[in-house]
């Protein structure tokens, strides 16, 4: 279908806006002509997420498309690392084929640690020589975030090998090295690892800059890293993106990169610097078959109302409508669900942790952050046991595997959830997605965790009165709900977890980064504590210095 469609024009290019007219045709840009007539509207590319996962919406590419498109976004750079612990190839393969079902432009990786460490069981592994093969592919677009560092920095061939796969497919390898600074990040950069989205200080961002990254300045539901690395956007503009990197179903529910926009023009930031970062820099730098507003470009753009209050008024993909103001045009299908889930049911003693007369070690988690501190503690006891004290907010965790059938859950302490009473728990658990759980005691803590089995994947909150779940049914991880039914399970859950005392913006999400075995201090996996700076495993139980 041949069409015209007129507004001010945001040429990203040239940085400049006229009026104008495009015309499309077979859902290319056949035409950009100028006029003199006063317009009201905006047109301007499409918006691109440079890194997400969008299994952390917990919603199937083919229904998160449906949300995405209202806030303005036409495409992502997605990374199918969760379901490929999960699954393996065949969860890459689901989420491309999904993903083909709507007209939206979803770019998905090769992911590059599956699974993430071999401290953790999970449900699947992607070789050196698989990584190979998917590279090859056309529906490949790149090497998904490196996350093993160490093994970067220490020459492990699985690694290297994976990288070479993405040179000699000329495709471009995301980066992930939270910390990372000195020589360690030289010869991480040297590799040939590109970008990095997981800085939180303003110095580190510089550094990586400096040896040639890219830095995706990173805005989810849990990581929130915009206030510390907005300064970057006027500092390096062509060095930066923007991304969710996770972003939760009620945060996408309300709003995506548009909010972005609307924030930092209101903080002032050039219009077109913030625009070219979620636009022109993601496209080229992933070499994406995005339109960018150009004649013989695809027809991908949205329009507007004005360049502050930035309501979308219409967001169009290889040149059909897609959303109009207040109606999606992408039906919406209920997809197959898969999954990978096999664990039986915990009993209340399978918690105990055994009294040593020591000290223990305490994960300190942050509200906001994927890193954590750690503590030296001394633990309440009753019974020779060690337990759960509200009054000092230490408070038992768990993580079972999901995949054997027969193993026990690994039991921790942390600190910064501030629960009063209950429990509450997931299958979402980064990267491996065992069942995680945190709870004031070991009968709430197990009824959350049974909850999650019987529903074969899913987010729940507990207590003596109350039981609130929201099934995941696809990998564990996401649901085949719409989205609607699944913004609003998933925010049920977290406003009881809140409603339990946490004080967490995100509660579920930061407990589902606390068994991420990559990102420092304290963590803990289905195999035991694990501290992140050794890169090792350690005891719950701190030995006297004496």
């Amino acid at each position: 279908m041949d069409y015209k469609i007129s507004g001010n024009i945001v040429d990203v290019h040239t940085g400049e806006i006229f009026p104008g007219v495009l015309t499309i045709a077979d859902g290319v840009i056949s035409s950009v002509e100028r006029n003199e007539v006063k317009y009201t509207n905006f047109i301007m590319p499409g918006l691109v997420d440079a890194h997400i996962h969008i299994e952390s919406s917990m919603l199937v590419p083919s229904t998160f498309a449906g949300v995405a498109v209202k806030h303005g976004t036409v495409a992502t750079v997605s990374d199918p690392h969760e379901i490929a612990n999960v699954l393996g190839t065949a969860g890459v393969d689901y989420m491309i084929e999904n993903g083909k079902s709507v007209l939206f432009k979803f770019f998905f990786g090769a992911p590059s640690c599956v699974p993430a460490t071999t401290f953790e069981t999970s449900g699947s592994m992607i070789d050196a020589e698989t990584t190979g093969t998917l590279l090859k592919r056309p529906d490949i677009f790149y090497l998904s975030e490196m996350m093993n560092f160490p093994g970067v920095i220490h020459g492990d061939p699985q690694v290297h090998e994976k990288i070479a796969w993405a040179t000699f497919t000329n495709k471009p390898v995301d980066g992930h090295a939270p910390g990372l600074r000195g020589e360690d990040l030289k010869t991480y950069v040297n590799s040939g690892i590109s970008t990095d989205h997981e800085c939180s200080s303003y110095e580190e961002a510089i550094e990586k800059i400096k040896l040639g990254m890219k830095i995706l300045i990173r805005e989810g539901s849990a990581a929130k890293n915009l206030n510390a690395l907005k300064k970057l956007i006027s500092e390096f503009p062509s060095e930066v993106m923007l991304c969710s990197d996770d972003l939760h179903p009620d945060d996408l529910a309300r709003g995506h990169l548009n909010l972005l926009v609307k924030r930092l023009l209101a903080e002032k930031f050039d219009f077109f610097n913030i625009l070219r970062a979620i636009t022109v820099h993601p496209v080229t730098h992933y070499k994406l078959p995005v339109g960018l507003l150009r004649k013989g470009d695809r027809a991908d753009f949205i329009v507007v109302d004005n360049l502050s209050d930035f309501n979308i008024l219409g967001t169009y993909i290889d040149g059909e409508k897609v959303y109009d103001q207040k109606e999606v045009l992408l039906p919406f299908q209920e997809p197959v669900a898969i999954n990978n889930f096999n664990v039986n049911p915990v009993e209340i003693a399978d918690l105990n942790i055994p009294d040593q007369q020591k000290n223990v070690r305490c994960i300190v988690a942050k509200d906001g952050e994927l890193v954590t501190d750690q503590k030296e503690i001394s633990p309440e006891r009753a019974g020779g046991m060690l337990i759960s004290s509200t009054e000092k907010d230490f408070l038992k965790i768990a993580v079972l595997n999901r995949y054997d059938g027969k193993s026990k859950p690994v039991m921790g302490f942390i600190q910064g959830f501030g629960l009063k009473k209950g429990a509450f728990a997931s299958s979402i658990a980064h990267d491996s997605h065992n069942i995680i759980a945190v709870g004031t005691n070991d009968q709430d803590l197990a009824a959350a965790i049974n909850l999650v089995i019987k529903n074969k994947g899913a987010v729940v909150a507990v207590n003596q009165e109350e039981q609130r779940a929201m099934p995941l049914d696809v990998a564990g991880i996401m649901s085949s709900a719409d989205a609607k039914t699944v913004a609003e399970g998933y925010e049920a859950v977290n406003k009881m977890v809140k409603k339990l005392g946490c004080p967490l913006k995100a509660p579920l999400m930061t407990l589902a980064f606390m068994a991420l075995l990559v990102i420092p201090d304290l963590k803990i996996g289905d195999k035991g504590l694990f501290d992140v700076n050794k890169f090792n495993f350690t005891s719950l139980y701190v030995e006297s210095k004496e």
